[in-house]
């Protein structure tokens, strides 16, 4: 049974709306100090302001040419991203640095720990009070400056207790993350078993006991001797597109029309995209509609990205990173959707371009080998895969939901310890 304190005092806050009554409840403004200083990227080293906290600037992060206009960071700063976009990113800074303007930078006083601050400020409920502090037109674009945050009121019990609380909750979230890493190692090694029976079925058959001959190509070694290997382009033909203008947003976008971008395929089936396209911006722009059923293939964007693949369930247009695969009638679209997901790897061997923007070509996936097994067994094979990974599957979501459950309980506890709901003493 969880302790409680002995005593609480309600506040005039919807958040907390009552705390021990030994706590103070206390302005931001009057605990914290904005940091304001403006540096150069070349005399403090760039910052990112994640979900996971304040790290050396991502590979992936926007960058601008404007370094000379960033936030001074010193080490124990509180930083928090300003903008609805980035909610939940935030946290106390190991590092001194600068980061961008869109920032808030907090100096703690002397009466907060920084550990406690870092959990108190990072959990769900606080970024919530946070972000309906904010102002703007429309909700991604909504954002919260210290002038608007300074007056949110902050449960703060003594020193000792903050650090007895940052320990307790040291020890408990700990705990939770190792439980959700070997959940997270269980869900990768079951997506491992799918991708292999994809990749033995997909080039092997469902037939043990048929002969095998070399398919001539090394990567793809020993096929079913009845089996040909053909040329993508012999089979199947290609298609990409472009991206209208995004100034003329009124005219280009917002429209009826489905439009893919290399960010939307998901290794999965799309039915839906988030954004469409106007017939005027499709014309202007000369995207290409595609038909249903045709595999698409991400050709830009490196490692994590580059051969990423769906198979379209609507007619769509796509942008120029997106290469869709339209199927004959020689090949079964989901026979041809599997084999994507069998070259997900092998893509990079024929990439292009500077190591850290490497791409691949409608005529790199052109020339490609495919391998053909007759049109009845290529229906076999998918209807086999379809039944295993769907086993899997099975067990996948309810790791994920345990996964979700978890989180929800570290969100849950800290939030009650950092507010007194609980006491941990």
């Amino acid at each position: 049974m969880r302790k409680t304190y002995s005593k609480y005092k309600p506040t005039s806050v919807p958040w907390p709306s009552v705390v021990p009554e030994d706590w103070e409840l206390v302005k931001i403004s009057s605990v914290f100090k904005e940091r304001k200083e403006t540096v150069s990227d070349k005399d403090f080293a760039p910052l990112s302001v994640t979900m996971q906290g304040i790290v050396p600037q991502l590979e992936t992060a926007a960058k601008t040419d404007n370094g000379d206009n960033r936030k001074k960071v010193c080490k124990g700063d509180f930083v928090i991203n300003s903008r609805s976009d980035r909610k939940g990113s935030a946290g106390i800074s190991p590092l001194d640095g600068s980061v961008s303007v869109i920032s808030t930078v907090l100096n703690l006083s002397n009466k907060l720990s920084e550990k406690y601050v870092g959990y108190l400020l990072t959990n769900y409920y606080f970024q919530e009070e946070f972000y309906r502090y904010g102002k703007g037109i429309v909700a991604d674009l909504w954002s919260t400056k210290y002038s608007n945050m300074k007056g949110i009121c902050i449960p703060v019990p003594s020193l000792n207790e903050q650090i007895g609380i940052a320990n307790y909750l040291d020890i408990k979230t700990e705990q939770i993350n190792n439980f959700k890493a070997k959940k997270e190692t269980i869900i990768a090694d079951l997506k491992d078993q799918k991708q292999a029976i994809i990749n033995e079925l997909i080039t092997k058959g469902i037939n043990e006991s048929v002969a095998f001959k070399d398919s001539g190509v090394l990567w793809l070694g020993k096929i079913p001797s009845h089996w040909q290997v053909w040329k993508l382009s012999h089979i199947a033909k290609t298609l990409s597109g472009s991206t209208p203008e995004s100034s003329k947003i009124n005219e280009y976008y917002n429209g009826s029309i489905n439009w893919v971008r290399s960010t939307d395929l998901n290794d999965d089936e799309l039915f839906d995209l988030p954004i469409k396209i106007t017939q005027r911006g499709l014309v202007e722009s000369a995207c290409k509609i595609v038909p249903k059923n045709s595999v698409l293939i991400a050709m830009y964007g490196g490692d994590g990205t580059i051969g990423k693949n769906a198979i379209l369930r609507i007619e769509s247009a796509l942008n120029q990173a997106v290469c869709a695969i339209v199927p004959s009638k020689k090949i079964n679209s989901e026979f041809l959707f599997y084999y994507s997901k069998f070259l997900r790897p092998i893509w990079m061997l024929y990439a292009n371009g500077a190591r850290k923007d490497p791409n691949i070509s409608q005529d790199i996936i052109k020339q490609i080998k495919v391998v053909l097994p007759p049109l009845d067994e290529q229906l076999d094979i998918v209807k086999h895969i379809k039944e295993k990974i769907a086993q899997i599957d099975i067990v996948i979501s309810r790791v994920e939901k345990e996964i979700e459950k978890v989180k929800e309980l570290k969100q849950s506890l800290i939030a009650e310890v950092v507010t007194g709901k609980i006491k941990i003493v």
